[in-house]
């Protein structure tokens, strides 16, 4: 079955380009277009999608609203933020309003597409190095002259060692592979693991599960 992608963008060259590009894929569909928000929120309530790429900066209601509202819908899609690392303000919005994933604008088409796979499967999609500042900043973090956050660790209280474990590597960043191969265990066990800690944590998606990792200390915040 292929995923069932909306694309949002107020520039028609990203929305052909992406479009033809999907097109030409076997597991990947274009659901509909929209250039701007509210438009976006419209169409994630006819058409359903499995992934909504969505632009920020847009005429009317931006991608940050668009998010939220798409993402408070019954059975929501998965929301892919297209973004620049230095637009932090934007990206921790996206985050708040229910975002699963940032990608780069300056990303190659073919690169964009990968993600898209990825999130659609529940995978990880932010490098480790981004997850921890987003985190970290999402979550709080004091200044460098300030003491490192309490840990709470009652949040992480019903879950067993092992998945303390993945938890830990899911706050790094590392996809299911990654963490199979950190543990030693096959893709199949680690995508079970995270799927038993979404259903404890009652997690939203992989970020949230690495903000819980922040918060109880599993992934301390690296200055």
């Amino acid at each position: 079955m292929s995923v069932r992608v909306l694309l949002v963008d107020d520039q028609p060259l990203m929305l052909v380009g992406l479009g033809i590009l999907i097109g030409d894929t076997d597991d990947l569909e274009v659901a509909g277009e929209a250039r701007d928000g509210r438009e976006a929120v419209r169409l994630v309530r006819e058409l359903r999608p499995d992934v909504v790429v969505m632009d920020i900066r847009m005429p009317g209601m931006d991608g940050i609203e668009a998010t939220r509202q798409a993402t408070a819908e019954p059975d929501p899609p998965k929301v892919l933020v297209l973004t620049t690392f230095d637009d932090d303000e934007y990206v921790y919005g996206a985050l708040r309003a229910g975002a699963s994933g940032f990608l780069l604008k300056s990303m190659a088409l073919n690169a964009i597409l990968d993600a898209i796979r990825v999130v659609a499967a529940g995978d990880a999609l932010i490098a480790p190095s981004v997850t921890r500042r987003l985190i970290a900043d999402f979550a709080g973090t004091p200044g460098p002259t300030a003491p490192e956050p309490a840990a709470d660790s009652s949040l992480i209280a019903g879950i067993t060692d092992r998945e303390r474990e993945v938890l830990a590597l899911v706050g790094q960043g590392l996809s299911n592979t990654e963490i199979a191969e950190r543990l030693v265990i096959s893709a199949a066990t680690a995508k079970t693991h995270v799927a038993r800690l979404f259903a404890k944590l009652e997690a939203r998606d992989r970020v949230h599960l690495a903000i819980i990792a922040f918060q109880t200390g599993l992934t301390p915040h690296r200055r």
